[in-house]
């Protein structure tokens, strides 16, 4: 391909709303291969990585987050198959579920209720307002769900937005390292974790550890983000 070619596709480009589309790809790409250089180090964790360079990117061509998302959205709208996808794994791990329900229950109402807590206590000795402290509580649910019940409860939605993003990236990074530490080596226990303190970001980490790993991961995520819908709100109005 000539200079010419690509001078052609970049000026088309520039002018179409598949620009947009075009960097994230492109971002991810660079960033997947730079992870698996790394020898798959959670520190250079991909996400996190293409979402620095896609800033940087904006930055430093002064591009509206706006122009950028006209072509951003494609992705954004795979969000909805790809969660729906992950009911295959799913069901491929359906039998250990079934022996595994009544533990599993447990850890997700256990952690729903101490990640809303945690987040509203630890705002409040800090001096948040209450504002902040009702964006905090539900960010370990995943972004669509975390910022209705936000704004339901008199959070900000968009606050809430970018501390569920916050919380998934520290949960994909430090989960694994953290799991070593504590010597849990069952997968599918790691998998509820990340699945209930990180939601998607954790759960895209937990599939590139194991697919039984990933798998209740996935089901810790949605059963979370429903659990969080009932139990959050309650938490405020008794805590308020």
């Amino acid at each position: 391909m000539n200079d010419r070619s690509l001078t052609d596709i970049w000026v088309y480009l520039s002018t179409s709303p598949l620009l947009g589309l075009t960097v994230t790809l492109v971002a991810y790409g660079l960033a997947h291969r730079l992870y698996l250089k790394s020898g798959s180090n959670p520190l250079l964790n991909p996400v996190v990585t293409s979402v620095a360079m896609l800033i940087g990117l904006l930055l430093a061509t002064d591009t509206a987050y706006s122009d950028y998302f006209e072509g951003g959205q494609f992705v954004h709208f795979l969000l909805g198959p790809a969660t729906v996808a992950l009911a295959v794994p799913l069901y491929q791990q359906f039998s250990r579920l079934k022996a595994l329900w009544i533990p599993v229950t447990v850890a997700l109402l256990c952690g729903v209720t101490i990640a809303g807590a945690s987040s509203i206590g630890l705002a409040w000795l800090l001096g948040g307002s209450t504002e902040v402290q009702m964006s905090l509580a539900p960010k370990s649910a995943t972004a669509p769900v975390a910022m209705g019940i936000s704004e339901k409860i008199g959070g900000l939605p968009s606050l809430t937005a970018v501390l569920t993003v916050a919380t998934g990236i520290l949960g994909a990074v430090l989960g694994t390292k953290l799991f070593e530490l504590l010597r849990i080596r069952d997968d599918s226990v790691k998998g509820i974790a990340i699945g209930v303190a990180a939601h998607g970001i954790g759960t895209a980490r937990a599939f590139q550890v194991s697919g039984q790993m990933g798998a209740f991961s996935g089901l810790a995520m949605a059963l979370s983000a429903f659990a969080t819908a009932i139990i959050v709100p309650w938490l405020v109005d008794l805590l308020f």
